[in-house]
């Protein structure tokens, strides 16, 4: 088989931002396959080749986005025949190529999505963006140097490099985690119609409300000597910013107000 007899649905999002389970409930459809026991951490293809450089290269969770080399387009050198063939060929081996639509899930797919749809044309892509609160204090634990304001930064430019490049994206879909642990029946059923598949129901079980143990963090956090510091340059370099993406540090249990759209052919 070639890449040609599939349709590919990639997913991005930044590390902790529920994109390893959404994937897995993508993958649980008939219709699909996604990886699973591959041995690499949460089964991202982004370990399953060697095409393109890992967000590991550049920092990993909290760093990558920062690095101009990780911003993937369709004048990539990279995108070669040679280079498809290879990328076909190691990631092939890992799907079930007897379903009609293989899953692949990478945080750094938010800002690739337009070297990959250059790499497999018969692409859709898929983002969820979680909010930078919760996003920020759940990558601390990994990057405890890392300064909170570092960290909404860095939510901050990879997701203004995604609202830049979705005009480019000739089928692309923006989902909030929040929407989708609160309503994950209405949330996939829409996501496997946008996909081309018919809805099947939920099997695995999605936490709601799991937001709020960060804000509580994150107001502890600003009474705090360093802490608070970083979190009140945050507020003052970043919240327009996050203002115009739908979010707020300020106020982050405020309502949300999505400047987000579907973009599809």
């Amino acid at each position: 088989m070639s890449p040609s007899d599939h349709a590919f649905v990639f997913i991005g999002g930044l590390h902790r931002s529920g994109t390893s389970l959404f994937a897995k409930c993508l993958a649980d459809h008939p219709a699909t396959a996604g990886f699973h026991d591959t041995g690499v951490p949460e089964d991202e293809g982004q370990h399953l080749q060697s095409v393109y450089r890992k967000a590991s290269a550049y920092g990993g969770p909290g760093k990558f986005g920062f690095a101009e080399e990780m911003h993937l387009t369709e004048t990539c050198p990279l995108i070669t025949d040679a280079n498809r063939a290879k990328l076909w060929s190691e990631w092939s081996r890992y799907w079930d190529l007897s379903h009609t639509h293989l899953v692949e899930k990478s945080p750094p797919n938010l800002i690739k999505a337009r070297f990959l749809q250059a790499m497999f044309p018969n692409s859709c892509f898929i983002f969820l963006l979680r909010h930078p609160v919760a996003v920020a204090g759940a990558t601390k634990k990994w990057k405890r140097r890392t300064p909170l304001d570092k960290l909404v930064e860095h939510w901050t430019v990879c997701h203004e490099i995604l609202r830049d490049d979705l005009p480019h994206l000739k089928q692309a879909m923006v989902l909030h985690y929040e929407d989708f642990v609160r309503q994950p029946t209405r949330v996939l059923e829409e996501t496997f119609r946008f996909a081309g598949l018919q809805p099947v129901e939920a099997k695995r079980e999605i936490r709601r409300n799991v937001n709020d143990s960060y804000f509580e963090r994150w107001a502890a956090w600003r009474k705090e000597f360093f802490a608070g510091r970083a979190i009140r340059r945050a507020e003052r370099l970043y919240e327009s910013r996050l203002n115009s993406l739908g979010y707020s540090v300020v106020e982050p249990r405020s309502e949300r107000r999505s400047p987000w759209s579907r973009v599809s052919d």
